[in-house]
């Protein structure tokens, strides 16, 4: 087996757990060039946990890590939702082509969905610590100036305009700032996340998502981004974004969906669900996804059938385990 493994002491953060503009607090390179992590980054820098950097050279051994970290099908069976943390740096070319060409649809579909589903359960753990900071600042009136220009940050991220006087002259729009970002700020459910991802990509095998890490299919304007072959030119200069890694793509695709007046719906039936008592769930949520694409109900329709043909409703229920990390980079990446 030429499976690699190299473990280091504390966290090595490569690209892939730095999150740029989407979050305030993400890591920082040092002065001697490594990455070190800022207070407030991501739970795998606060926990300083170990870091394991794997190469995998075939399915098989893929298969036999996935077992090793209790992540394969038969930990699946017996009820097993702990999700290592296993982030993947890169789709790769080699992935590419032997999905498209010497793997099952079997095997293709489990790896995909094991690789992906640790990316969205951590953009879902960067959401949730902004949302639980959120939900436990005090009544508008008693705001302190840290917390209105951390809430004013927090507004802009999210697309929401930060009102004009402060919250003693003008209780009733910070109010209304705050419940509009209870909307926005929040997780988006782990089955749908994988049957988009999936269903944008072609499972990791789409040009875009070999050129740019591109896993939803996102638009970009103004010269950026991968250009599509066939350009419909009423659309204007429209790209694909690309992103240095698939977690910026997983945390763009859901910053998008929180942000995006297209997806109002789509908030309003996870904030229907919280204030039941009830976990959001990515089959009721695909409702709000008919201007995801042209094809409307359709679209919804088809992102609920892949939900429900792969078994990923119970995928809403997986959860982080503590440690280590398992960064997953490229065969032929030296490290």
């Amino acid at each position: 087996m030429t499976m690699s493994l190299l473990r280091t002491a504390g966290v090595l953060l490569l690209p892939l757990l730095t999150i740029g503009s989407c979050a305030p607090d993400a890591p920082s390179a040092g002065a001697d060039g490594e990455e070190a992590s800022a207070p407030g980054a991501s739970a795998d820098a606060r926990n300083a946990v170990d870091t394991v950097r794997v190469r995998f050279e075939t399915v098989q051994e893929i298969e036999a890590f996935f077992d090793e970290v209790g992540y394969g099908p038969d930990h699946w069976a017996a009820g097993v939702r702990e999700v290592p943390r296993m982030y993947v740096t890169q789709v790769g070319e080699r992935w590419q082509q032997r999905a498209r060409d010497s793997i099952t649809v079997q095997a293709k579909k489990r790896i995909f969905f094991r690789a992906m589903a640790p990316l969205a359960l951590h953009s879902n753990e960067l959401i949730r610590a902004e949302r639980e900071q959120l939900l436990a600042l005090p009544a508008s009136a008693a705001l302190e100036e840290a917390d209105r220009e951390w809430l004013a940050e927090l507004a802009g991220d999210y697309g929401v305009e930060v009102p004009g006087g402060s919250p003693g002259e003008d209780r009733a729009a910070w109010d209304a700032l705050r419940e509009e970002l209870s909307l926005r700020v929040d997780e988006v459910p782990v089955s749908l996340v994988l049957a988009q991802a999936a269903n944008e990509s072609g499972w990791g095998t789409s040009r875009f998502a070999g050129e740019g890490n591109a896993l939803f299919g996102q638009w970009s304007f103004g010269g950026s981004g991968m250009l599509p072959e066939a350009q419909r030119e009423s659309l204007g200069d429209y790209r694909v974004a690309a992103f240095e890694s698939p977690l910026l793509s997983v945390i763009a695709y859901m910053r998008n969906l929180n942000t995006h007046r297209s997806y109002a719906r789509l908030r309003a039936l996870r904030a229907a669900a919280r204030v039941a008592g009830d976990t959001p769930r990515g089959m009721e949520l695909a409702a709000g996804l008919d201007r995801y694409s042209e094809r409307g109900q359709e679209y919804v329709d088809e992102i609920r059938s892949m939900i429900e043909y792969n078994g990923l409703e119970d995928t809403d229920d997986t959860y982080l385990a503590s440690g280590p990390v398992y960064l997953v980079l490229p065969a032929d990446v030296e490290g």
